[in-house]
């Protein structure tokens, strides 16, 4: 588990980071409230895995899914909040991709019995400061080793 402190700045420089160390398949689920920074995270965690800073990601909040390319594989970023029903995630095509895709979810606790147990929970919340998260980041299964090596990673280069 790692915990830190960032502002935006660093909130995207995290995610460049986490970026650069996944690949397909995988699960990365973004917790947190209403401004939180989960869509500052995801657009940064797309567009360094599509490897351009300028990419354009929209939030998948009306269409709940928006497909890309990448060079770890195939990445699809889901935005769970309006999902309504659980048979909705089989229409989203939800289940295979996370077992065949990087799988950024933006609101996981919608399909919390669908999360794939091989995954990466970030738990953004708002810090006492009004600039800065508290960015938590837990690996689960198969996923524990890759956050032990960001958590190494990072105590080396610092973020």
């Amino acid at each position: 588990m790692l915990e830190l402190t960032v502002d935006e700045a660093r909130l995207v420089a995290l995610a460049d980071f986490l970026a650069s160390r996944i690949a397909a398949p995988m699960c990365i689920a973004l917790n947190g409230d209403l401004g939180a920074g989960k869509t500052t995270f995801a657009r940064a965690l797309v567009r360094a895995l599509v490897g351009d800073s300028l990419h354009e990601v929209p939030s998948p909040t009306f269409s709940l899914r928006q497909d890309y390319s990448g060079a770890a594989g195939p990445i699809v970023h889901f935005d769970l909040y309006r999902l309504s029903l659980g048979a909705e995630l089989d229409e989203l095509g939800f289940s295979e991709a996370c077992e065949t895709s990087i799988a950024v979810v933006e609101w996981p606790d919608r399909a919390a019995d669908a999360l794939p147990p091989d995954r990466i929970d970030v738990f953004l919340t708002e810090s006492s400061s009004n600039d800065e998260r508290d960015v938590k980041i837990v690996g689960r299964g198969n996923a524990v080793p890759v956050v032990m090596a960001i958590g190494e990673a990072l105590d080396r280069t610092g973020i």
